[in-house]
């Protein structure tokens, strides 16, 4: 049996040191397990061109992290900010706070950014504002994904009259109370626990981190979190053909939630990382520290957040499943969409980059996506035109015009239930900070970003599921 020797590796241009060693270890592995020498030598040669794809690999993790430490450039990072920020498109200017523009401003001064746009839903965030998007330079800003990575929406179609929430409308309440489970620290039990393959993701392994929240996910999985997060029943009308099915009425379930704890420590630990990485940056915008895609700890961020994107998935998946099953529906379609997440994209120009969308919407060509509006008010399901200017993106939702502490401060409980009611929106749980008039109109947001999407469907809640007030959990 032909062997891999460090010979052979040095012949195939390996460098001499640790790596000839983890690069032996791993080949004649791969060669005992069956594959040809020839076969195995071009398997290293893929870790040592993309190491950052190996780092959940039981066989190539050691060897990537090697491959990584050796090509990091032991440079000091650039910490100078550009005198006047990059210009950027702004939609649905008239809807957007002052606040909003200055973060925005910030950002577009970092000498890692490329291009940017500002959607019109923006409110204030941390860091990047909430509806902002942020091309950067082959660097990954963690506070410019979010707190909570992949917050997703998941609208599903059922092949049935919406007429029959007015009809057996406990039967729809009692499958939002008893197949959902909302607020800081909800989790299923026992029985109640959740399976899914994601559950058994190899990238659990790959750190530290992510092997100690391998048990949050297993607790958390299908479940939602606090704030504006819910699941609502609906009426969803369908403007062309989608996915097979007609236009016309439907029985919908929308949901909007990310990925729980998972997400948050990720998070955490990656942007506190981060600005312990970049010291000397300003602490106007500290919040926006990177990390480079070229080290060890940038890879680690990347996978971490796209294991918490298919949690995000997942958990919406569980959450629909379960909830159709208790009044006997299954889906005929599905939409669904990522926000607060990263992706390796292209500028018109060939440029790859990393697009940042912190509260926005993927809106390439004839890409689908949901834009909610709130508790009280109708959401959309739109298909992206691709426009470059926007860095192919949309609003996600209709954005806040109040804080949550200005809507707890002026906004009643009468005033929030008086607005639902005229509307025939049924609430179960939900703050006063999340009441529909904290938020935008978002009929005007929908208008404002006309030249980004086309709206082939309109989702009006009726049954509405959302974390309990404050204090409560």
């Amino acid at each position: 049996m032909d062997i891999i020797t460090g010979k052979i590796l040095k012949l195939n241009n390996w460098t001499d040191g640790k790596i000839i060693g983890l690069a032996k270890d791993a080949g004649n592995k791969l060669i005992e397990n069956g594959m040809e020498r020839d076969a195995a030598l071009a398997r290293l040669d893929a870790v040592r061109r993309n190491p950052g794809s190996f780092l959940a690999d039981s066989f190539f993790a050691d060897l990537a992290r090697e491959c990584v430490r050796i090509a990091q450039k032991d440079e000091p990072p650039k910490h100078n900010l550009r005198d006047q920020p990059l210009q950027y498109p702004i939609w649905g200017r008239e809807h957007i706070d002052e606040g909003s523009l200055a973060q925005m401003d910030n950002a577009m001064r970092l000498p890692v950014s490329v291009a940017g746009a500002l959607m019109p839903d923006a409110h204030v965030g941390y860091g990047l504002p909430i509806g902002g998007v942020l091309a950067t330079d082959n660097v990954v800003i963690p506070y410019a994904v979010g707190v909570d990575i992949a917050c997703r929406m998941r609208l599903s179609i059922y092949e049935v009259s919406p007429h029959l929430l007015g009809q057996k409308p406990a039967i729809f309440e009692n499958a939002l109370w008893e197949q959902t489970a909302f607020g800081i620290g909800a989790e299923w039990k026992g029985s109640k626990r959740a399976e899914h393959q994601v559950l058994d993701d190899p990238s659990w392994e790959a750190t530290r981190l992510l092997k100690s929240l391998q048990d949050n996910a297993v607790r958390q999985l299908g479940t939602s979190g606090t704030g504006n997060h819910f699941v609502e029943w609906g009426s969803f009308r369908l403007h062309e053909p989608l996915y097979g099915v007609k236009p016309g009425e439907y029985l919908a379930l929308l949901s909007h939630s990310g990925s729980r704890s998972v997400g948050f420590k990720i998070a955490d630990r990656y942007s506190k990382l981060a600005m312990e990485l970049h010291p000397n940056l300003d602490k106007s915008i500290r919040h926006l520290a990177w990390l480079s895609l070229g080290s060890e700890e940038g890879l680690e961020y990347w996978l971490s957040m796209e294991l918490a994107g298919r949690f995000a998935s997942a958990n919406h998946y569980v959450i629909h499943k379960r909830v159709a099953a208790a009044v006997g529906l299954k889906e005929i379609a599905v939409v669904e969409n990522h926000h607060n997440f990263a992706w390796r994209e292209k500028l018109p120009d060939g440029r790859e980059v990393v697009v940042h969308r912190k509260g926005a919407t993927p809106a390439g060509v004839g890409v689908l996506g949901v834009i909610p509006g709130s508790m009280g008010d109708a959401g959309y399901v739109v298909r992206g035109r691709g426009v470059s200017e926007s860095l192919e993106s949309a609003s996600h939702g209709a954005g806040r015009q109040m804080s949550r502490k200005a809507a707890l401060n002026s906004i009643s409980k009468r005033e929030r239930d008086d607005y639902l009611r005229t509307r025939g929106v049924t609430l179960l749980g939900g703050g006063i900070d999340e009441s529909p008039q904290a938020y935008k109109p978002i009929d005007d947001v929908i208008a404002a970003q006309h030249d980004l999407v086309d709206v082939i469907g309109k989702f009006t809640p009726k049954i509405v599921r959302m974390a309990d007030e404050a204090g409560k959990y």
